[in-house]
């Protein structure tokens, strides 16, 4: 099916495609910097909003699980009704209640804008990978192009802590939110002078019961993971939504494989450039945010560094990861996707393994940084091959949804990830404190102040912020949490590198299109 390139209102056609990717990749960069930058104000959203625990879950999660449920729908009607007009309404939607949430004086609101905002988000990210994918026909330009566009997300999730810490430190936490306005305003400057119009000719009808059934499917397999860690993951609750969540995927590949035009060929999943690459996108989501949710709360903690430091102290995941994005997107059209990705997960899996054996007094300067730095590099040769895997296997014409499928698995992956290890981290940190602090021996804790150690980890250094014994407890209880989360997340990683050299084609394998892959 082909796709027409249309001039924009003013007349002129698109002349620089470097001026196309650098607009994805801002718009890219502003959402992905979104899902993590408002999890550091969340203190001082608890004092001002006087919003409890569960308000600020829903405050970060609500704009998840609206990105989550949506992603699919939106890439298909971005192919439908044309990329450019729904990357601007994306943006303007997206910049406008950025600046709303920045206004309000309470908790209920805010988590309204939240999923508005992820309402937009989910309608931005899918289309600049689209963008892309129909601005360079050619296989080694668009790789080189998606290198550039995982780039700007995965830097945006990383640079989430050091913007939101700088934010804070110098303004009030509505800073958080307006700082997204302005650079949604200029992507979306961008967008009118440089993005073309594109879309499928010949465009089928809307499969409506498609688009509704993957909302519900994916909105409650993400709710229920939200929710995983506070039911319970063996719940009756959690055990009910999981089986509802698996009936309705079911009843999706059902409704597609009768429809006569379908949202998603589900059957472009026997194809492992699909599937394998999309399940190879979910483990390193996975690992990106579980270590997200594991480092900041060490450096914040344990290193006792405010939320800037910490931030800043991420910055070699974040550079790592670009570079490693950007090379990936040059070698890939050489070596193939197999050995790219293979690789990738290997190191990332190592880097988890090697900081799983760390203990409390680990060097920042000669441990965590070359960690940082495996870790990064081994997301960046994941993202970037199997990204552009996902996408040969479909025509330029249904890339928004090929963009979504991809966008999904980031997003499901990275939320199990919080979800996952923030769970086995919780429990293995809590029995772990019993055994150090809560026998009833010298040093032990009263019971009232065990039970609150035990639930929160900022609290239990804050009772044992007097240093000593107690703060040696608390510190050595949450290393053993961080290390067996690392341990979950290094095993899957390698698991999934020998799922990957298994499946994933190799160099020799001809794509959709008849290029060596």
């Amino acid at each position: 099916m082909p796709t027409t390139a249309r001039p924009t209102r003013s007349g002129a056609l698109v002349s620089s495609r470097a001026g196309i990717v650098i607009t994805a990749c801002l718009a890219a960069l502003t959402i992905n910097l979104d899902t993590t930058i408002v999890n550091v104000a969340l203190p001082e959203l608890a004092g001002a909003l006087d919003a409890g625990t569960r308000e600020l879950l829903w405050i970060v999660d609500g704009y998840n699980l609206a990105f989550a449920a949506l992603v699919l729908a939106m890439g298909s009607l971005s192919d439908r009704f044309g990329r450019r007009p729904a990357l601007l309404v994306g943006l303007v939607g997206f910049g406008l209640a950025s600046g709303a949430a920045a206004l309000v004086d309470s908790a209920g609101p805010l988590i309204v804008l939240r999923f508005v905002m992820g309402f937009f988000a989910a309608l931005i990210f899918p289309t600049t990978l689209s963008v892309i994918t129909n601005a360079f026909p050619d296989r080694r330009e668009r790789a080189a192009a998606i290198g550039a566009w995982g780039a700007s997300a995965g830097v945006g999730v990383a640079l989430g802590p050091v913007t939101g810490g700088w934010l804070l430190e110098h303004a009030s936490w509505h800073a958080v939110f307006w700082a997204l306005l302005p650079v949604a305003a200029v992507a979306t400057a961008m967008t009118l002078v440089f993005v073309p119009e594109s879309r499928a000719d010949d465009v089928p009808p809307l499969d409506l019961p498609g688009l509704a059934v993957s909302i519900a499917a994916l909105g409650l397999l993400t709710h229920t993971i939200i929710e995983g860690p506070e039911r319970g993951w063996d719940s009756t609750a959690t055990v009910l939504s999981f089986a509802c969540a698996a009936a309705l995927i079911a009843v999706f590949i059902g409704v597609e494989r009768r429809a006569s035009h379908p949202m998603l060929d589900v059957r472009l999943f026997s194809d492992p450039r699909f599937s394998a690459a999309s399940g190879a996108v979910t483990i390193a989501f996975f690992a990106l945010f579980g270590f997200i949710f594991l480092i900041t709360q060490f450096f914040q903690f344990v290193r006792d560094y405010s939320p800037l430091d910490a931030g800043l102290r991420t910055l070699p995941v974040a550079a790592s990861i670009a570079t490693a994005s950007v090379v990936a997107g040059f070698v890939v059209p050489r070596l193939g996707t197999k050995a790219v990705v293979a690789t990738g997960l290997t190191l990332l899996g190592s880097s988890f393994l090697w900081i799983a054996a760390s203990d409390v007094d680990l060097s920042y300067a000669r441990e965590i940084v070359p960690q940082m730095l495996l870790m990064g590099t081994g997301l960046g040769l994941v993202s970037t091959p199997a990204t552009e895997s996902i996408l040969q296997v479909l025509p330029p014409s249904r890339a928004g949804i090929g963009s979504a499928v991809n966008d999904a698995t980031r997003e499901l992956g990275g939320t199990l990830g919080v979800a996952v290890i923030g769970s086995l981290f919780s429990s293995v940190y809590a029995a772990r404190l019993l055994d150090l602090v809560g026998d009833g021996g010298p040093g032990a804790l009263p019971a009232p102040q065990l039970e609150t150690a035990q639930e929160s980890v900022a609290a239990a250094f804050a009772i044992a912020e007097q240093g000593g014994v107690l703060r040696d407890a608390v510190a050595s209880a949450f290393m053993d949490g961080l290390s067996a989360g690392c341990t979950v997340i290094g095993v899957l990683c390698l698991l999934g590198a020998v799922g990957a050299a298994a499946a994933l084609p190799g160099r020799g394998a001809s794509t959709a299109e008849g290029e060596p892959d």
